[in-house]
């Protein structure tokens, strides 16, 4: 590769700002597309003058006003950019429109500069990036591989280092597979977090606008420009997208290591164990919980209601034009026709009894963190058994959407036999910046380069994460990171601080008559109590003011004592709510106590048991 300018956010804004000139990085994408020579990256590039006219009419470098100012982007091609051809890599589904997609059109307003529509497996039906009539884009790491679909060529043309980000879309995992595969960050968003108005559907209910980057911060960036309400989209819905946190010690879900799967890539299993490590070096806790109602919730997506949403999406185009799609994709929107809407409501009761088993799996942990694919597969193989190798390529992602869960994959250095390694981490939807945060952290701690550019991880900037000046408030129970009433702090813009321990004079009772439940904190006399793990939170005065404002009876706002000397305000409980309430003291702290139940609760013998759980 020759001596390009690394194209990540912070270092092209570096540039920027010591005069460097958009100009010069236009002429540097158009070369650096001419050295990888690929030609199944883009269906359409823009032209050369038009992209420097529109680099020059960006006036002064002003990243305030436009965050995104001098940017290079590719967008996925069943994504909508004025004046060029939409063609969802189908030729005679092609057509011309008018008007930026609403997230396209976000990202220019930004001073984002689009530089061309990517290739991608068909109507976005596909994990593996090869089913389209085009060329095949080429894995960026090695050619041998498969590159990852749908969102193939948005991933690849990130990865080798020709824009700094890309649009992709996910259903099933195109989002992340192609990320993982290619040695980038794949940010699949909470579901309807980014409008998809100018979108070509897949599966109209489950899909979301994804965010290819070189890194965290910069996948970060983009969603937080491209994060809108849309009343043109009905699927749109508010969800926060402020500045990434420090995280608080987190309980991390792995899958149970009998119900990992790797499909003999013991190079890959390896890799993933060693992720784990990493997780625990930073601190957090490690749970197993069981994995085989997720894979049931997985499999769901390629049976009766979700194939034939996606046959309703080009129904009309389909039924006309069956001959023009690729075999593959012509194959399986052909099979929906036969599904009945019988077929459709049993996938939906399916589901539905699925998301009741998991639920209590998922409230047990912070975030879930699993393999982004199970393992690489060379375009041989995959000519070999095309549907099971695209099957199970989507192991640990065609279950995340049906959850509506958010997630981004993540690379995590590269394996020891060169090719790269990621993981995927998970949480609920609107939870979309604990699983970037601590996504950020993996990421600098392998020490990964970027994508096929040999370029470095560039310097960690503590800017996202600077300490508010405002109230600190000692959280206790319900309102603790990833507790159900958490996201009240979180609509007040709260920041998360520290785990700490009070002074050693407090106890802790699970109160009762409570919903959701809550614990209460007291003091009693000078080393006759416990040290109880809490949280410290950070809010502006008119935030504190409006959240202590809400608090109802019988919980109150006092003053606790830490373990450190100092003190701060937080939850207290009146001692009248104490009749009939358990001492818990003995567990150290609410989250403590509450996965003790849980676990006490999955083990009992009327409960099904693969909703157990086990610390390792």
């Amino acid at each position: 590769m020759r001596d390009f300018r690394p194209l990540d956010i912070a270092s092209l804004h570096g540039f920027y700002a010591t005069g460097g000139s958009p100009m010069e990085i236009v002429e540097q994408v158009f070369a650096r597309h001419a050295e990888v020579n690929d030609p199944g990256i883009f269906l359409h590039l823009a032209s050369r003058s038009a992209l420097l006219q529109e680099a020059a009419a960006l006036g002064e470098f002003d990243p305030v006003a436009k965050p995104l100012w001098g940017i290079p982007f590719a967008v996925k091609d069943n994504i909508d950019v004025g004046g060029m051809p939409t063609t969802a890599a189908c030729p005679a589904y092609s057509y011309l429109p008018e008007s930026d997609a609403t997230v396209v059109r976000l990202l220019r307003n930004a001073g984002a500069l689009i530089v061309g529509k990517t290739n991608l497996d068909q109507f976005a039906t596909g994990l593996v990036g090869v089913r389209t009539p085009y060329a095949m884009p080429r894995n960026a790491i090695d050619p041998k591989l498969v590159p990852g679909g749908s969102s193939s060529g948005s991933a690849v043309a990130t990865a080798q280092g020709i824009v700094s980000f890309a649009l992709g879309t996910d259903t099933a995992g195109s989002g992340r597979i192609p990320a993982g595969l290619n040695n980038i960050v794949g940010l699949k968003p909470s579901l309807g977090a980014i409008s998809t108005t100018g979108v070509i559907p897949a599966c109209r209910t489950l899909d979301c606008v994804s965010i290819f980057a070189l890194t965290v911060d910069d996948a970060w960036k983009v969603f937080r420009v491209a994060a809108r309400e849309d009343a043109a989209d009905p699927y749109s819905k508010p969800i926060r997208a402020a500045g990434l946190t420090k995280l608080p010690k987190l309980v991390v879900g792995v899958p149970r290591l009998k119900d990992r799967q790797f499909f003999g890539d013991t190079v890959m299993e390896a890799s993933y164990s060693k992720a784990l490590d990493t997780l625990r070096s930073l601190g957090h806790d490690l749970v197993e919980i069981p994995f085989e109602d997720f894979d049931r919730v997985a499999k769901l997506l390629y049976e009766g209601a979700w194939v034939a949403e996606r046959y309703a999406a080009i129904r009309d185009f389909f039924d006309g034009n069956e001959a023009s799609l690729h075999p593959v994709t012509r194959k399986i929107y052909g099979d929906a026709k036969r599904l009945s809407a019988a077929d459709a409501f049993g996938g939906f009761y399916a589901l539905q009894r699925l998301k009741n088993q998991i639920a209590p799996i998922v409230a047990s942990v912070d975030v879930i963190c699993v393999p982004t694919a199970p393992r690489h597969y060379t375009t041989a193989e995959l000519d070999a058994e095309p549907m099971r190798e695209n099957s199970r390529l989507g192991t640990y992602t065609n279950f995340v959407n049906l959850l509506d869960m958010c997630g981004i994959a993540v690379p995590t250095g590269t394996r020891t036999d060169g090719l790269p390694a990621s993981v995927t981490l998970l949480a609920p939807s609107g939870r979309d910046h604990v699983t970037t945060s601590l996504a950020r952290d993996l990421h600098i701690a392998s020490e990964a380069t970027l994508g096929a550019t040999g370029w470095p991880l560039p310097p960690w900037s503590p800017d996202e994460i600077a300490k508010v000046e405002g109230i600190e408030l000692v959280v206790v129970g319900a309102h603790l990171s990833g507790m159900p009433l958490n996201s009240e702090l979180q609509a007040l813009g709260a920041r998360f601080l520290k785990e700490v321990r009070t002074s050693a004079d407090y106890e802790l009772f699970a109160l009762t008559g409570q919903t959701p439940a809550k614990p209460g904190l007291i003091r009693v006399e000078p080393g006759e109590g416990s040290k109880i793990c809490v949280e410290i939170w950070n809010l502006v005065p008119a935030a504190f003011g409006a959240f202590v404002a809400q608090i109802p009876s019988p919980l109150t706002i006092g003053t606790i004592a830490l373990e450190d000397g100092l003190a701060a305000k937080g939850f207290l409980v009146e001692p009248a709510a104490l009749k009939g309430a358990e001492n818990i003291s003995n567990y150290g702290g609410w989250r403590a106590y509450v996965q003790s139940q849980a676990v006490g609760i999955l083990q009992d013998p009327s409960v099904p048991k693969s909703t157990a759980s086990t610390i390792v």
